[in-house]
């Protein structure tokens, strides 16, 4: 979200002495929540507050695939299929259980710098919300509610993340003075239920003091629709198996979710969202709809093109990351096997050899959102300095075995790379440093698959099948065999059609790692006092044991120093946009040029590698939710460590995140 102001504001930790502090709109210093009765009587000052917050949370939401309010890194995206890459937490050789390596996102004690951690963040939104109605009493109340809305619903979503990473977790919603004799502040984890009810009622109050929508100047602010829509998000969390030990036996939590999902539908279709467009070009120019309202867009990220002070704007990191060094990138991100061989046939298949898929010809015939969602050699990638460039990234051997590269990528480990959400318009002048385009955080699909996966856990496989017809019939695949999907079978298939569908559809937009979270796909083990097994009840394989596999495009034969296909690939392009029967051509004679020239190498260094030796993912069952780390356990000694990881003094940890 982008604000209006650039103001850092920073408050106390639970329970820990701060301050606030502001060069733009405060005179003075001043301790949280002792602000004199003229701060709130100046509605300007109020709107700077608030607008503050958006920057708190979300300053450093810069890129698609990264998540967790406040931090926003790609770290999670990078424990699944969609990125390689081994990390501690899918290190075959480490074990993670002790409190110091535990996630510290909780939170530490403010030293004498200036924080900004989630519980610094719901301390100011606490503080708006006690103060307005009294000292701002003489401000307009439309304004006075709007302003609670939003940190209602910054609330909110900040005690989602933590309820994601840690379970149940202390429930504060009021200033609080700091003290080591006042035994009323030392506040126990929660239960998860109890932070699942908070999180719904500042949700329910969010939604009854917004608007459905803003006006142009105020797009990117939440809305009642966005409330709705992330009540529904966070009750099919809560329904999944990862928090829910009776998944598949109780249908309440599920019900819930999906009347959660449908309110939203409902608000949000009435003020003018749903999915955007009717075909594939569509799908991908909705990611290009900037800083003015995209109706998909339920929460979104505005972001700047600015450049002449980059201190007091945001820029899209997400271009300059995933454009290849010969577009002016930095490198670009290499799609793993497993994610190219995942997405459907173009009739909605799955893709199997049985129904046609070749895996060294991977582009042909295939969902169009492949097209959209990947770049490889031969297809059109264009830029503002070059918008016809056509993007070619292999290798080929000398006969002394020296390796060359065509675009001096060193780097690609994969015959494909991830294009999703980039701009054919962007400038490489600078390297992509300043891409203006937003960030679709919640998108209007994402809100159609949690319906489709709650009517499949209730076991309404037709209701499912039509909303995930929704979502293909949009970017084009034929209704034919609804859609590709076939007959579902039981609640089972539908659940892991579902999940199938979110991969294809949400592919890089942050999304994967918490459904394998809420799902417990890892594996199919447990953790005492814990319930487990889904990945077989859905007919899946566990992602451990796995490994996200790379590729050279390697030139058949051996060369000099030249590039041996420079003249000759000079008249081959894909271009997605082309007629659907050029297109189709175009693919198949690139097909032929693959199979005339290319064959695909293994990597000197596998993709998933430690110290250069291949490894395959394991994810130990105490990873699904955290531990506190020891900062938070030697702060609150009265907090009991989570189950699977060991607390301050070695002993076990006792707090079960399942109820």
């Amino acid at each position: 979200m982008k604000t209006k102001f650039n103001i850092y504001i920073t408050l106390a930790l639970v329970l820990v002495l701060g301050v606030s502090c502001s060069e733009n709109f405060l005179e003075d210093v001043k301790p949280i929540g002792q602000y004199d009765d003229s701060f709130y009587q100046n509605q300007a000052r109020v709107q700077a507050y608030v607008d503050n917050q958006y920057y708190e949370f979300f300053a450093s939401f810069k890129m698609p695939t990264a998540s967790v309010i406040g931090v926003y890194t790609d770290a999670n995206t990078k424990l699944t299929e969609e990125q390689g890459g081994v990390q501690d937490y899918t290190n075959p050789s480490k074990l993670l259980n002790t409190p110091d390596v535990a996630k510290d996102y909780f939170g530490a004690k403010i030293g004498t710098g200036l924080v900004n951690n989630a519980y610094t963040r719901i301390r100011e939104c606490n503080n708006l919300l006690e103060d307005i109605d009294v000292k701002g009493a003489s401000l307009d109340k439309t304004f006075r509610d709007r302003a609670k809305g939003q940190m209602y619903y910054m609330r909110a979503i900040q005690y989602f993340d933590l309820m994601r990473t840690y379970g149940g977790v202390p429930i504060v919603t009021k200033v609080m003075a700091p003290s080591v004799d006042d035994e009323s502040i030392k506040l126990p984890r929660a239960k998860v239920s109890e932070v699942v009810a908070q999180i719904v009622a500042d949700l329910d109050m969010a939604a009854s003091l917004l608007p459905g929508d803003w006006d142009s100047a105020n797009y990117g602010r939440f809305t009642k629709g966005a409330a709705l829509a992330q009540k529904s998000r966070v009750l099919l969390t809560f329904a999944s198996p990862l928090f829910n030990k009776s998944w598949d036996g109780s249908n309440e939590r599920w019900q819930a979710a999906l009347d959660a999902g449908l309110a939203a539908e409902a608000e949000l279709s009435q003020n003018g969202y749903g999915l955007y467009g009717s075909t594939i070009k569509d799908w991908e120019s909705m990611f290009l709809i900037d800083n003015m309202k995209c109706r998909e867009a339920i929460t979104v990220q505005l972001l700047s093109s600015s450049n002449s002070d980059v201190n007091f704007n945001i820029n899209n990191n997400w271009e300059k990351a995933i454009r290849l060094p010969s577009q002016g990138g930095t490198g670009g991100v290499s799609a793993p096997k497993e994610m190219i061989d995942l997405f459907p046939m173009a009739n909605g298949s799955r893709p199997t050899a049985a129904n046609g898929y070749n895996d060294f010809t991977f582009f042909l015939n295939r969902d169009p959102r492949f097209y959209r969602t990947f770049a490889f050699s031969g297809v059109k990638w264009g830029y503002k300095e070059n918008a016809n460039a056509v993007l070619w990234s292999y290798r080929w051997l000398d006969n002394a075995n020296k390796a060359y590269f065509n675009d001096l990528n060193t780097t690609s480990t994969s015959p494909a790379f991830v294009r999703k959400m980039t701009n054919a318009t962007a400038s490489n002048a600078l390297n992509y440093a300043y891409s203006p385009t937003d960030i679709i955080e919640y998108r209007y699909a994402e809100l159609l698959l949690n319906i489709a996966e709650c009517y499949a856990a209730l076991g309404q496989t037709g209701n499912t099948l039509a909303y995930l017809g929704k979502i293909r019939a949009r970017v084009g695949i034929p209704s034919t065999n609804n859609y590709g999907i076939g007959t579902l079978t039981d609640k089972y298939a539908a659940i892991e059609a579902c999940l199938y569908e979110r991969r294809v559809e949400l592919a890089y937009e942050g999304k994967r790692f918490w459904d394998v979270q809420r799902w417990m796909l890892y594996d199919n083990e447990s953790l005492p006092g814990t319930s487990g097994g889904t990945v077989s009840k859905l007919g899946l394989a566990p992602i451990n044991g796995t490994q996200r596999t790379g590729n050279y495009l390697q030139y058949k034969s051996t060369a000099t120093a030249a590039d041996p296909l420079a003249a000759s690939r000079a008249s081959i392009a894909v271009d997605p946009d082309a007629a659907p029967a050029t297109f189709q051509t175009q693919l198949s004679n690139l097909a032929a040029y693959y199979n005339a020239n290319f064959v695909r190498a293994t990597l000197v260094t596998p993709m998933d590698n430690v110290s250069g030796t291949a490894v395959k993912i394991k994810f130990n069952p105490n990873y699904y939710i955290s531990g506190l780390n020891t900062t938070a356990l030697t702060s609150n000694p009265w907090l009991l460590q989570t189950i699977g990881w060991s607390d301050a003094t070695g002993g076990s940890g006792t707090y079960n995140y399942q109820e």
